[in-house]
């Protein structure tokens, strides 16, 4: 799913939240956690992604993205909305995201519509987790799944931390492998999640390195199909060197705007855009599950659902961690900074629950 903008950064990984492997994915989201608090929360979200998709049907593709790609850098914590400072370059201008993530208008939309309705009650990366859900069912026929909620926002945001956690389309097999490991996901949640790459569209800089000057041996990788070469160097022509930035291309050559299996077709023929994507089927084991997922679509929709849902609980905040940001690109004034925080007190009467926010300080 780290489909479009370029080579990504290696370096040191920042230490997740949480534990290892299942420890990561936090206690404390609920399906229907705004049930009482703010019960057209998820109505809302979704009118936000069905205007915006009837417009350009590509914005499910780039919600789903811009949900893993929050949930790998700090967890699924909204921090990918944050905009850059003079002080600071947030996630969303690393190179890994910037120029290629997109769908920030819609999250502000949805935001916009709840905050009118539910004040300072619904937090900015519960709205990405909801946008990605209704992308999923828009572009893979109804395809769908509940998601548990009560995240809450973080507060910080860096180019570094994304640089360092985001996978790489140039990434082999065993750093595929390893990177969804350390987020506690299975080498089969990560085949089941490339499937995402089934949808969307990718820059020529992600996957030029296959076209040209590939090795010694061959200018263009051989494990790409030579017909399918063809078509991408004449999409994304070399001129000493120079490709053009803006220029883009589908994923999927079938179905490009539809979630099914055909990317697993793709790759048994061939056509797998990223260096990435054709590493999958040089491990046994990940190939047996892209040969699954060829035999049977709804197998890999089933999984496909509940590898969101575990993908969507990756270091969480709930509780009192964090805050419910007033504007998803800003984090709220006076809150960590200026030893402020906006720290949500339950109550509970039976079932029922009454929430309050209170400026507590910190200092």
């Amino acid at each position: 799913m780290e489909e479009e903008e370029g080579r990504r950064g290696g370096g040191e990984r920042r230490e997740p939240k949480g534990g290892g492997g299942e420890g990561r994915r936090a206690a404390g989201l609920k399906v229907g956690f705004y049930n009482k608090r703010c019960p057209s929360a998820e109505a809302l979200v979704q009118q936000a992604v069905a205007a915006a998709f009837k417009n350009n049907s590509g914005i499910a593709a780039g919600l789903i993205r811009l949900h893993f790609h929050d949930c790998f850098v700090r967890g699924c914590d909204g921090s990918v909305l944050i905009d850059t400072t003079a002080n600071n370059t947030a996630e969303k201008d690393a190179v890994p995201n910037n120029p290629s993530l997109r769908g920030f208008e819609v999250i502000d939309a949805a935001k916009k519509a709840i905050e009118a309705r539910c004040p300072r009650t619904v937090s900015c990366a519960d709205i990405v987790a909801f946008a990605a859900r209704d992308s999923v069912a828009l572009a893979g026929n109804n395809l769908t799944y509940k998601v548990p909620a009560g995240r809450r926002d973080g507060r910080i945001s860096t180019a570094a931390d994304a640089s360092n956690n985001l996978p790489s389309p140039l990434s082999n097999a065993t750093e595929l492998v390893g990177n969804f490991t350390r987020k506690g996901l299975t080498a089969e949640d990560m085949v089941v999640l490339s499937g995402a790459h089934t949808v969307g569209r990718s820059h020529c800089s992600s996957f030029t390195n296959r076209l040209y000057g590939f090795s010694n041996a061959s200018d263009v990788d051989p494990t790409i199909s030579s017909a399918y070469a063809f078509l991408l160097r004449s999409i994304c022509p070399s001129n000493s060197g120079q490709f053009v930035p803006n220029t883009t291309t589908d994923m999927d050559l079938m179905t490009p705007a539809v979630l099914d299996n055909k990317y697993y077709l793709g790759l048994a023929n061939n056509l797998g855009l990223f260096t990435s994507d054709q590493a999958l089927l040089t491990n046994a084991t990940l190939k047996k599950s892209v040969d699954e997922f060829v035999k049977s679509e709804s197998r890999w929709k089933s999984k496909f659902a509940k590898a969101m849902v575990k993908m969507g609980s990756i270091e969480v905040l709930t509780g009192t961690q964090g805050e419910i940001r007033l504007n998803c690109r800003v984090i709220n004034s006076g809150s960590s900074a200026a030893g402020i925080e906006l720290q949500m007190t339950t109550t509970s009467s039976g079932d029922d629950s009454a929430e309050q926010f209170t400026k507590i300080a910190t200092k």
